[in-house]
């Protein structure tokens, strides 16, 4: 049996190998083109093809999603950019139209084509249908309960991706039409307002019924499927699915390598006990800007998994500098800053190799060797001598 896959989103093409490095065994995209999420910075032809060879070094894949509802005019160039995801060599791309899913296996490009979660797949009868179509993956509804994955990976139709984090939608996946109306924005076509997450007056006729100093808002709390990913590993989940391509460097590096963990322990010791999935929820919050819930796992959703007020994101300040590079004769880092953090103090360090370890961060001197009161200008490149665990890329944060 296949190991399942621990599926990354990436906004850019740093992101990409943060997740990467941190434990993705593959990321998913979007190009210039053709893609939802069109706030994202997206990726050139040119950088996809960089991350691919990036991916291939480090026996990991590229998805690339090509998952618009286009209208006629979307469709222009369609065929050249299909062909060139080929020729760079991508893993898969994840597709909601029909007519590209069947241009692609038209066209004998040999990259896989994944349904998107878009289409709201909730049945085996559904997956059946891909397969005939010639597909080669399911990515499942987020509205599917566990009973319901369950009995779709029981026919053994075709490989199924499940989200296991990040945000819900308000509405059924795919189907939402709120920008649109709103904004003339269509989420379907990459340009959603996120306009579940704006804050109303809740009227009925003339009485308002919502706060007027605390108003209604239609958000939903994000994803998180720790306590799942033992069942999805027996169920027969071929691949674990994280959301949130506009989300930060250090965002993906906590999650990724949180779940990385999680699922390298239980294929080590058979099963998840309560210990490590303590420990993998409490990384997980470091990084956490909304609070999280168990989505439709647990059932459908009643108000707690909500949030009708008090929903703004907070904005997480706990990472302060990625590491640069390190002298092992000197004993010196060289480290860029990302927050505020004062010298001499504890912190903590984590990496693609190293697990969150508490370490005491001594004088830090800047390029010109003087001796900082306080690191508070973000990129500034610093150095310290440093005893503990290191490595190039590996991130420090402040502890909570």
């Amino acid at each position: 049996m296949n190991k399942i896959e621990l599926l990354a989103p990436a906004g850019n093409l740093e992101k990409a190998k943060i997740a990467i490095l941190y434990g993705a065994d593959a990321v998913y995209i979007g190009g210039k083109q053709f893609s939802l999420r069109s706030r994202a910075s997206n990726f050139s032809i040119d950088e996809i093809a960089e991350l691919v060879k990036f991916a291939n070094a480090h026996n990991s894949h590229v998805h690339v999603t090509v998952n618009m509802l286009p209208h006629e005019s979307d469709l222009d160039g369609i065929e050249d950019y299909l062909k060139t995801l080929d020729s760079i060599g991508v893993h898969a791309i994840i597709v909601a139209s029909p007519s590209i899913m069947m241009l692609a296996k038209k066209l004998g490009c040999t990259f896989e084509v994944h349904v998107s979660t878009q289409h709201s797949s909730t049945n085996s009868s559904a997956a059946r249908f891909w397969k005939e179509k010639g597909m080669d993956r399911v990515v499942l509804a987020r509205e599917c309960q566990m009973e319901d994955i369950r009995s779709i990976c029981e026919e053994n139709i075709l490989p199924i991706e499940v989200f296991i984090h990040g945000g819900m939608c308000i509405s059924f996946s795919g189907r939402c039409v709120l920008s649109n109306h709103m904004t003339l924005r269509d989420a379907n076509r990459g340009g959603c307002a996120q306009s579940c997450r704006w804050k109303y007056h809740l009227m009925d006729g003339d009485t308002e019924l919502s706060d007027p100093t605390n108003l209604f808002s239609m958000s939903s709390k994000d994803l998180q499927a720790v306590d799942y990913i033992e069942d999805f590993i027996h169920m027969g989940v071929a691949s674990l699915k994280i959301e949130g391509r506009m989300k930060s460097a250090y965002y993906l590096a906590t999650v990724v390598s949180s779940y990385r963990m999680l699922i390298d322990y239980i294929y080590e010791h058979g099963h998840a006990d309560e210990k490590i999935i303590e420990r993998v929820k409490k990384e997980i919050a470091k990084a956490e800007n909304r609070p999280t819930g168990p989505g439709f796992y647990n059932g459908l959703p009643g108000y707690k998994v909500q949030l009708y007020q008090d929903h703004d994101e907070t904005v997480t300040q706990e990472y302060v500098a990625i590491v640069l590079d390190y002298d092992k004769e000197s004993q010196m880092a060289t480290l860029q800053v990302k927050n505020h953090f004062m010298p001499n103090q504890d912190l903590e360090i984590f990496g693609p190799h190293i697990q969150s370890t508490i370490i005491h961060v001594s004088d830090v001197y800047d390029s010109d060797k003087n001796v900082l009161e306080a690191c508070n200008k973000p990129m500034q490149i610093v150095y310290t001598k440093w005893s503990g665990p290191i490595e190039v890329d590996a991130m420090i944060r402040k502890i909570r």
